[in-house]
């Protein structure tokens, strides 16, 4: 690993990343430093992007937690490695991993919607899933491993005047742990998209990490997705050949030696929608809309600005969420972001296939963690070891 002023270069990064771009290269990696590992456990683990980061890093996951059905349906296909426990944290009394005198590192975020800020309706300690991060402290102190990351939205750092971080400081503290904790931006980590999220690290034997950085540049959303299919609003067909070679060494990366990827599933939009997004330009949002086609909302000012967004080229994206409740628009073709286009921003490699419904499909894409921002966190927790 070559560091440059105690920062990874874009090169390296990607050099790894296209070593592993596999799975059977993400195994083969790892089966190669097994004896030197960092053992891992995935809580709330979704369709299992934070755990493609922590082996990107090098660590050994072993066992991830998810209720959803469909979400563990598609981390089962794309970690066949890993053994996933479908079911809910509240259930879980306790968690049998081989470790092997190895340390353990526990990580995972509880579910952020009750934290969002664009969620102001259940924004608050009424909201039951708000307090799901207890099940998580629990768990922390029945299986009290070397370190812990917790990952959330930054709304968790003002809800309520930032009473549930607090807790969850707090519970580290009683625990045991020391604790460091930082927001980072996924654009500055050669991801995409303007996303940003609260990172908790917790270490039993009271090291603190410092913020991590790196040393690249950020990749715009024409380089991450212009050599992806021209689809339609609609667009049904799973799997397709490329539109044309990667624009970028970003997206070379994702996508390795496929020829065709799959996900390439967009919503399908009413013909008053569709018309709407032909009067909004690049980085433009429904206030670009006419009046005479926006009769069905009672008042169109009330609108948030990141409904009827069109991504823009030349910049990263902003946040893959919600996306077809948002109903983000491409940037030069009037539909909704395919599943695909989705999962290239947050960093996931092409190979990597969502299951279940579209809407379930979009559902994992937009809650998951970049695994390219993941990476970059586990890696500096084991610089913080050597």
């Amino acid at each position: 690993m070559h560091l440059v002023n105690g920062r990874r270069s874009v090169g390296d990064d990607f050099g790894l990343l296209r070593r592993w771009n596999t799975p059977g290269g993400i195994r083969a990696s790892l089966k190669e430093t097994a004896k030197n590992q960092m053992v891992g456990v995935d809580l709330f683990s979704g369709a299992g992007g934070m755990s493609l980061g922590a082996q990107w890093a090098g660590i050994e996951v072993k066992v991830a937690v998810e209720a959803d059905q469909f979400a563990v349906e598609t981390f089962a296909a794309n970690h066949p490695e890993i053994d996933v426990v479908g079911a809910r944290i509240e259930t879980v009394r306790s968690i049998d991993v081989e470790r092997a005198g190895r340390p353990l590192v526990l990580f995972g975020g509880p579910p952020c919607q009750g934290f969002s800020t664009s969620n102001q309706r259940t924004r608050s300690s009424s909201n039951p899933n708000n307090w799901l991060f207890r099940h998580y402290l629990r768990l922390v102190r029945k299986l009290m491993p070397e370190w812990v990351v917790f990952e959330n939205v930054t709304g968790m750092v003002t809800t309520e005047g930032g009473r549930f971080k607090e807790e969850v400081l707090a519970g580290f503290e009683r625990a045991g742990y020391a604790t460091s904790h930082f927001i980072l931006n996924a654009a500055e980590f050669g991801v995409p998209q303007k996303r940003s999220r609260l990172f908790i690290i917790a270490s039993r034997e009271g090291l603190i990490i410092e913020t991590p950085v790196f040393n690249g540049p950020s990749v715009t959303v024409r380089e991450a997705i212009g050599d992806l299919p021209v689809l339609r609003n609609g667009a049904s067909i799973n799997r397709l050949a490329y539109r044309c070679s990667a624009l970028s060494e970003y997206a070379r990366t994702l996508r390795g030696n496929l020829k065709e990827s799959a996900n390439h599933l967009v919503s399908r939009n009413a013909d008053s929608i569709v018309k709407r997004y032909a009067y909004i330009p690049q980085g433009g949002n429904w206030s670009d809309i006419p009046a005479r086609y926006m009769k069905t909302y009672t008042d169109r000012t009330r609108c948030h600005t990141g409904i009827y967004r069109r991504l823009t080229y030349r910049d990263p994206s902003v946040v893959i969420g919600n996306f077809r409740k948002n109903m983000l628009i491409h940037p030069t073709q009037h539909r909704g972001l395919s599943v695909r286009e989705a999962a290239r921003l947050q960093s996931f490699p092409d190979w990597f296939e969502f299951h279940g419904s579209i809407g379930f499909q979009q559902q994992q894409v937009g809650n998951a963690v970049p695994p390219l921002v993941a990476k970059h966190v586990f890696e500096a927790i084991l610089r913080a070891t050597q």
